[in-house]
């Protein structure tokens, strides 16, 4: 076995990490993207739009891996489509999770070397990041759920009330006309916010550890939600404090947005600096999210051990986060995953589901 029998997680620890999987280091570069698809004030309708959308396949994934209680997509794939075609599958996979995880603690390094740590290689960055994702996921998935527990609502708590500060210049007229240019721009900037949530494909491997995973849906559904709506706000207080036309000359959007105030009286004046502090944290639980997927498939793909596997996963992660040069290579890389994640999300979920009607017809029907 490469975990033990009892490592279970409730359904509220479902939730929390789904919610990890897909909120990260999106929110400080996605208003930019999204701007520059839309072009349009009307962005933040395209983020609601995508978010419905990306629940909706979400529900597809939950409810294929409810037919196989205890079973990830990496196992019960090959029932489905035979041990070939789910061989390639489970690669792409895997590799997609190699790929995601690396551009996320490369995103965390870039933003740490940029404001906080100016002058640090980033190597220097990148290794103890990773050796600490290492270390938590040794101890298998309960050990990173109570992480992200405990990580979790501070992240929140910091962003909301960096959003509220900013108020004092939010300007609604940023956000005006409503709908002027029509739905075209909306539907345009539907794909990139799509995009944003890739990652939320570790459900397929979640709900295997559920301890009650006839309450998945609902802890998928409520999981993808907080996103959505911290998205929403990010969209609404960022384009309503800088303009779309100042978003789209930004590099780190959201954290422009808390440079542009100061607040007297607080122990932190500028927020951005508290702000990076604990949302490094949120990137790093983003980060193990995808690096306990990609440990997680191969051990299963190749019959090997969980714990051997998580070393040697290690090389490929630091491969993947060095591979691009500058920052403008850094989101080269991050819209292809963001095109390979929409790919997975049409390709994985919902032909498997099909094909698995289908079958299933075939095999009453054969009785």
């Amino acid at each position: 076995m490469y975990t033990r029998s009892d490592d279970k997680i409730s359904t509220t620890e479902t939730s929390v990490f789904v919610t990890n999987s897909v909120l990260g280091a999106g929110i400080l570069t996605m208003p930019r993207v999204v701007a520059a698809a839309a072009e349009s004030p009307d962005l933040w309708l395209s983020v609601l739009i995508g978010g419905v959308v990306v629940i909706l396949m979400a529900i597809v994934m939950a409810k294929l891996s409810q037919k196989f209680p205890g079973k990830t997509i990496f196992q019960y794939s090959r029932k489905i489509i035979g041990r070939p075609p789910a061989f390639v599958m489970c690669i792409l996979l895997i590799v997609y999770f190699i790929m995601i995880a690396g551009f996320e603690v490369r995103v965390l390094a870039e933003v740490t070397m940029f404001f906080l740590l100016e002058g640090t290689p980033i190597w220097a960055i990148l290794i103890p990041f990773i050796w600490l994702s290492c270390y938590l996921i040794f101890g298998g998935i309960n050990a990173i759920s109570r992480l992200f527990q405990l990580i979790f609502p501070i992240c929140v708590l910091v962003l909301a009330v960096s959003y509220v500060l900013s108020i004092r210049i939010f300007d609604i007229n940023n956000l005006r006309p409503f709908l002027g240019e029509g739905l075209f721009p909306v539907i345009k900037g539907m794909k990139s916010t799509v995009l944003v949530f890739a990652g939320f494909e570790v459900i397929m491997l979640l709900i295997a550890h559920m301890q009650h995973p006839e309450k998945a849906i609902k802890a998928v559904v409520a999981g993808i939600s907080v996103p959505v709506i911290l998205y929403f706000f990010t969209i609404v207080f960022v384009i309503g404090g800088m303009s779309t036309d100042a978003v789209l000359r930004s590099t780190w959007p959201t954290i422009d947005l808390l440079r542009s105030f100061e607040v007297s009286g607080l122990f932190f004046e500028r927020l951005e600096f508290p702000f990076l502090v604990i949302w490094t944290l949120q990137m790093f639980c983003n980060f193990t999210c995808y690096y306990y997927g990609a440990t997680i498939g191969i051990s299963q793909l190749f019959n090997l051990k969980y714990r051997s596997v998580i070393f040697g996963v290690m090389p490929a992660l630091y491969i993947s986060a060095v591979i691009p040069h500058r920052i403008n290579d850094v989101f080269e890389v991050g819209d292809l995953i963001g095109w390979s994640a929409a790919w997975l999300f049409f390709l994985i979920p919902l032909p498997l589901s099909i094909i698995w009607l289908i079958r299933r017809k075939g095999l009453k029907h054969n009785v």
